[in-house]
Order: structure tokens, then sequence, then C-alpha cells
């Protein structure tokens, strides 16, 4: 299914070079939908059924809940279990394991140069903020010494 959002906006091909009259002078302010507003189902439309989660829990057997409103929500849990059921058996191919420990490094990283050896790289913002916070300790200070 096609969903094309944005019907209205002038594209090759289609009615080329005409335009209706009422769009005409707001092609400038025409601008294309990116997202639609999906309506959130209230609480009592998501909650389950307490037997299910007592099914869920092993509490039931699933004939109890397999019945009524909670057919549909047991269907949907039982697709979940083979599903995730098949995921378990899924292994990662021994070529390509042997690869990603091939990649892998064989010893610890090491650095490089020492922390008092590498460069100091002061940023615009943080010289003008440690020249602020100094200018504000000289002044508390001088504040302390000269106050009786």
């Amino acid at each position: 299914m096609l969903d094309d959002l944005n019907s209205d906006l002038p594209t090759p091909g289609r009615n080329a070079g005409k335009k209706p009259a009422a769009r005409a002078h707001k092609e400038r302010e025409i601008q294309p939908v990116v997202e639609r507003d999906v309506p959130v189902a209230t609480a009592s439309e998501r909650a389950l059924d307490s037997s299910v989660h007592a099914w869920l829990d092993g509490e039931l057997p699933e004939a109890a809940v397999r019945s009524g409103t909670t057919a549909k929500d047991v269907e949907f849990w039982r697709g979940i279990n083979s599903t995730m059921d098949r995921s378990r058996l899924v292994r990662t191919p021994p070529h390509v394991e042997a690869q990603i420990m091939a990649a892998l490094p064989h010893h610890a990283p090491q650095m490089i140069t020492p922390w008092y050896r590498r460069e100091f790289v002061v940023t615009p913002l943080a010289a003008v903020s440690a020249g602020a916070a100094l200018m504000a300790i000289a002044a508390a200070a001088t504040v302390a010494i000269l106050a009786p």
C-alpha cells in the first residue's frame, strides 16, 4: 500500500506546469509532512487479563485461557514463545566466530605516552571559565582579608 502523505505537493510528471489557483500563492509555505500522529491505546485496551498473566506465569493451563476474549492474547504469546525458541537455536557459524576472534587484539592496550607528556589543549570556553573562576576566588580572598 502506498501512502502518499505529500500528494498535494508539485512533482515532476504530475500536472507538470499546472498550478491550482488555491495553492499557487502558498507554494513556498508548504512543508512536507514528516510524521503522523498515531492514537495510543488507553491503559484498559492494553492491559492483559489476569488469567493470561497467570498462564504466562505457569499457574494456569492453556486450556483455561484459550477461550473467549483472551484467545488472541494466547496466540500472540504462543507466537512469541515459538519465535524465541527458534532464536535460541541459532548459532554463529564457526568461520564468523574465527574472524571475530582474529580481529581482536592479542595484548592489553597500552598508553603510547604518559599522561604528563600528552598535549594539553585549552578551548576558549575553558580559558574564559578558568579566568572567571580565578577572578571570583581573588575577589573572595580580598574581601576575606580586608573585612574586619
